[in-house]
């Protein structure tokens, strides 16, 4: 089985176009600054594709220590 769905994989694609063109923003409401990074790029088009509800895995939690 896919690790994302294809519905994910578009919105992923739609989010590095959009940096490209410039006009893909950080932060919330898209307040912040123009995305550069391709990382960030991807990572926000995962958010947006998890929002929606698409199948995307989990998150990792930021800490892992014990």
């Amino acid at each position: 089985m896919a690790k994302y769905s294809r519905g994910a994989r578009k919105d992923v694609k739609s989010a590095m176009r959009r940096r490209k063109k410039g006009t893909l923003k950080s932060g919330k409401g898209g307040k912040g600054g123009t995305v550069k990074s391709r990382k960030q790029a991807i990572a926000i088009g995962l958010s947006e594709a998890r929002k929606k509800g698409k199948r995307v895995p989990r998150r990792k939690s930021a800490r892992k220590r014990s």
